[in-house]
């Protein structure tokens, strides 16, 4: 493969600062990696010497099965007889052995074969598949180099720590490896991580500048170097390392490290050397044994056994006490019991002899007390109720060819008994597809179409006004926050103000075609733009979304393109850029390109601006900045990010539209719509060179504090910005979603919403959806802001949100109104106290006399903490349901899991108990399928066992006790 031409600025100074490849080479002493968690050494391309002592490092071969072909017999068996019905029969089996039982043992323990037998084959069918999923995985052909730069294909499992491979676009990663370099003239390529973290967005990933060379199989003839890092652990996002290569010392970072199961995307192909294999990979020290489940109804037979057994071992006592006595004082006179060999059973001598044989003879016939058939009906039901729930086509989704799932067939007739239901929101209930719907530039808002939230508010305000007209009155508190076209009505012209917030069909029509915009307004389009008296600030703001991204266009067969995108939001920018006329066409190694359009004339306009830095978004700083020179030579920093870090860092001149731009973030929020705020800079060549030099200094830094300076000389360029507008796009909900959650509602279940979204977006989303509805009266618990010291903030802070659950809970109690339902809203801060052991449980009592709650900015963690508390604290059946992998831990910790096969990768899948492709099926799961297998197995709960597993314990005991009376008068 020829070698390919490097241009002298790289991509490097493109993409983000955190991403930044250090060039500082010094000696090993300095930078060697010693101690506990740092004995990980890799000998590049010499895969051989890592198997011998003391490396030993295991093969790539996995296995995710819970048995083999050795364990399989005792593991099975052990967990079959960690029931207790089974440990009864099993102990019946045995004494049915003995010379005194009544029966045939035939008739004890083939019943017990039959139950047991069936389970284990259902356990070993279910591994069996398991199995053959890892064979299929570790069966994967991959590139590796097998010596003198010759590669040749060979599967997952046969590669070995040490080997380089090359991964081709789309494939997977086999190992976690580092990256050496790829189809890019300097070593970027694009990364999708959706089977680590459930994130449908591309990452970009960079190597050393020193491996850009071994851009070819030849180049790796003599390749040779020493990797010491960090050992095995399951941390996704960090890793610590050094690179020995050509007698120098490197520094690694995550960004070099592409890990396994995650897949190559945008790039040709990449070369790597394997770090970690098999289970010493990240994403395999990541997975976890989902918990074990049972059942309600089998919780509850197991005590009701315990009862049984207890009665049946007295029955037997008093059966055998009596029998002894006969037979002490009773036999001696019966001459037709006078046999010449007398027995221990009936040894007239020896009566407590006696009387233990009559035991275990009384325990065996006494045994139908506690039937085995009974589980034997549950198991056949249980396992036709799974087969009917994956064959139920009013559960199969066309669009994506998904059907519903029982995972297992243990929980089924939980799902009858549901009484709360904790669901994420985006990719749940919402489509995770963002539309730009609406903006606002230099102070002007532009958008009038109109979100589903304010559907649904304008909805409720026409629902409020003609319960008015009828006599009926709903407080003011209880509505939902409104759009600014329905605020500024009143009652009077309510009906026109809201017939004209509604896009005309046409144009609605028009715009669902393009995916991602949704936007309506003649003032922007077709080039109107150009008539505005702010013509300038509106250029800059369309150039800002074509140029201020990480993006990568495809050409589609339309002859436009195709984004790839590291978020939807940014991809709705790039779609909403291009439908204003500013399309971003290409991206090189040092530049942007952006076909502008300033009329409907139809003629481009191809602009180039060459990227000097990129600060790359991150969840911390909330914002991500791109510095460009355009063609007429002047320097400009773009910004876009959260709009409470934007407005903050503006200078004294760059605020002229704040508080315009303000007002209308607000609206936008309480429309329901995700929010960004806009601006820029432009740098003076002394200023931006200065600031680059300290960034240079600042990117080749060693340490753990090499972050923290790179944020603080990031923050050095991104303050007195100067605003320019702001963006709002919307999630949509997803179809039949409102009507689910109403009907589940009014089947008295409780339905509390998990979410990231800030309170504002998460309420209004609530009345969309239903989970918030007319009447409704909202209790919403938030953080108050002090400036007290830190160490009596946290006092004061907790003792405020201590006082607003006790309100909450007095409001609650208080009220009089037997049709009366009231709303939790809670933030992710409060929820941090919330929490804590002292006020779990008053903050669970609230919950849970509340019919909707919604927790607002909660991590994944809090998800399992809110799961576990409600599981934990009200006793009953919990269901959680998400689509990602933050959800996992919520999933997992549920009495039931239901995981949302869409696109957010199949982590939450793995880890249900069912799975399901749209929230709105979630009702048919419950009602149909959870009350009928509920409904079938409470009644052989009930009627086998109290009617016809009695009759049948019922008969020899009658026909004994009538035996022992005709002998006792000498019948």
């Amino acid at each position: 493969m020829p070698s390919r031409t490097r241009g002298k600025l790289h991509l490097s100074k493109l993409y983000s600062f955190s991403c930044f490849r250090p060039d500082v080479l010094q000696s090993d002493s300095q930078h060697s990696l010693q101690g506990p968690g740092f004995s990980r050494v890799v000998y590049c391309n010499q895969p051989r010497l890592h198997r011998k002592k003391p490396f030993k490092y295991p093969t790539n071969s996995i296995s995710t099965t819970k048995y083999n072909i050795i364990t399989f017999l005792p593991k099975a068996i052990f967990e079959q007889f960690r029931r207790v019905a089974n440990l009864y029969f099993l102990m019946a089996a045995i004494l049915s052995l003995t010379p005194v039982s009544p029966f045939q043992p035939i008739s004890m323990i083939a019943p017990l074969a039959f139950v047991v037998g069936l389970s284990m084959a259902k356990e070993a069918l279910e591994d069996w598949r398991r199995f053959m999923q890892d064979m299929e995985v570790n069966s994967r052909k991959i590139n590796m180099h097998k010596g003198d730069g010759v590669f040749s294909y060979k599967a997952w499992q046969k590669i070995r720590v040490g080997d380089v491979v090359k991964v081709e676009k789309d494939q997977f990663f086999p190992a976690d490896l580092l990256l050496l370099s790829s189809s890019y003239d300097d070593g970027i390529c694009y990364v999708e991580t959706m089977n680590l973290d459930g994130e449908t967005n591309l990452k970009v990933k960079r190597s050393l500048e020193v491996t850009l060379p071994l851009d070819d199989d030849a180049a790796f003839k003599d390749f040779t170097g020493t990797i010491r890092c960090e050992d095995p652990n399951p941390t996704l996002y960090t890793f610590v390392g050094n690179f020995e290569y050509e007698r120098q010392v490197y520094a690694l970072d995550p960004n070099q490290i592409l890990l396994r199961d995650s897949k190559l995307r945008n790039t040709t192909y990449v070369y790597g050397v394997v770090i970690f294999t098999g289970h010493d990979t990240k994403v395999m020290q990541n997975s976890t044994k989902s918990p074990s489940k049972r059942s309600t109804i089998e919780r509850k037979l197991d005590s009701i056994i315990y009862v049984l057994f207890t009665l049946l071992v007295l029955i037997s006592l008093i059966s055998s006490i009596g029998f002894a006595v006969k037979i002490k004082y009773g036999m001696p006179d019966w001459w037709y019991m006078r046999p010449e060999a007398s027995t221990s059973m009936y040894n007239p001598e020896k009566p407590e002899t006696a009387g233990i044989l009559h035991l275990i003879t009384a325990l065996i016939l006494y045994g139908y007390l506690i039937p085995i058939s009974l589980y034997v009906s549950i198991e056949v039901v249980k396992v036709l109720q799974a087969s009917f729930i994956n064959k139920d086509l009013l559960m199969f989704d066309e669009e994506s060819g998904n059907p519903a799932q029982a995972r297992t067939s243990n929980l089924n007739e939980d799902l009858g008994q549901v009484d709360t239901i904790l669901s994420d929101k985006t990719g749940t209930l919402t489509c995770n597809q963002m539309d730009f719907l609406k903006c606002s530039i230099a102070g002007t808002a532009y958008g009038v179409g109109s979100s589903e939230v304010e559907i649904a508010a304008a909805k409720q305000l026409a629902s409020d006004f003609n319960g008015q007209n009828s006599g009926a009155s709903t407080p003011m508190h209880n509505r939902p926050q409104l759009s600014m076209e329905i605020r500024r009505s009143n009652l009077g012209d309510s009906e026109i103000e809201l017939e004209s917030i509604a896009t005309p069909k046409s144009e609605k029509q028009q715009n669902h075609m393009i995916k991602g915009f949704s936007f309506v307004d003649s003032r922007l389009m077709d080039g109107n733009w150009l008539k505005e008296p702010d013509a300038n600030v509106i250029l800059l703001f369309f150039r800002i979304l074509a140029v201020c991204h990480t993006a990568i266009p495809e050409p589609n067969e339309t002859g436009s393109f195709n984004y790839e995108a590291e978020s939807p939001d940014e991809a709705s920018f790039l779609v909403a850029a291009r439908e204003f006329g500013f399309e971003f066409c290409k991206r090189t190694q040092s530049s942007v390109f952006v076909q502008e359009r300033y009329s409907s004339s139809g003629d481009f306009v191809q602009r180039e601006f060459k990227i000097l830095n990129l600060l790359e978004f991150s969840s911390k700083r909330k914002r991500m900045s791109v510095i460009v020179q355009d063609e007429d030579g002047q320097i400009l920093l773009m910004c876009k990010g959260a709009d409470s870090i934007i407005l903050d860092r503006l200078s004294k001149t760059g605020r002229l539209y704040e508080a315009e731009t303000r007002r209308h973030l607000t609206e936008y929020g309480e429309a329901g719509l995700r929010t960004l705020a806009v601006a820029y800079k432009k740098l003076e060549d002394l200023e931006y060179h200065a600031w680059n030099s300290e960034f240079q200094k600042a990117k080749t830094t060693l340490g753990s504090d090499r972050e923290a300076v790179l944020e603080r000389v990031s923050d050095m360029i991104e303050k007195d910005l100067i605003l320019v507008g702001a963006t709002a796009v919307e999630d949509k909900l997803q179809k039949g979603v409102p009507q689910c959650i109403d009907k589940l509602a009014q089947a008295g279940l409780k339905i509390w919403v998990l979410t990231g979204d800030k309170m504002e977006t998460a309420i209004n989303i609530g009345f969309a959806c239903s989970l918030l509805r007319q009447g409704m009266k909202q209790i919403q618990i938030t953080t108050m802001d002090t400036d007290i010291l830190a160490r009596d903030a946290n006092k004061v802070v907790k003792e405020n949100i201590l006082m607003q659950i006790t309100n909450g809970s007095q409001m609650v109690k208080l009220e009089k109104d037997p049709h009366a339902a009231f709303a939790l809203i809670i933030d992710g801060r409060t929820l941090e106290y919330a929490l804590e052991d002292d006020m779990k449980h008053l903050f669970l009592s609230l919950a849970v006399g509340c019919a909707s709650v919604i927790c607002c900015r909660v991590s994944p963690k809090q998800k399992a903490l809110v799961t576990r508390l409600v599981k934990e604290g009200t006793g009953k059946t919990t269901l959680a349901i998400g689509d990602g992998a933050n959800d996992v831990g919520m999933i997992q910790e549920a009495d039931i899991g239901v995981g949302i096969s869409g696109v957010e990768g199949m982590q939450a899948v793995m880890a249900s108990d069912f799975s399901i492709s749209q929230f709105r099926f979630l009702e048919r799961l419950l009602v149909v399928h959870g009350h009928w297998c509920y409904k079938r197995v409470a009644q052989m709960v009930g009627l086998l066992f109290l009617l016809q597993e009695y009759c049948l314990w019922a008969h020899p005991v009658l026909l004994r006790s009538i035996c022992w009376i005709f002998g006792s008068v000498g019948l």
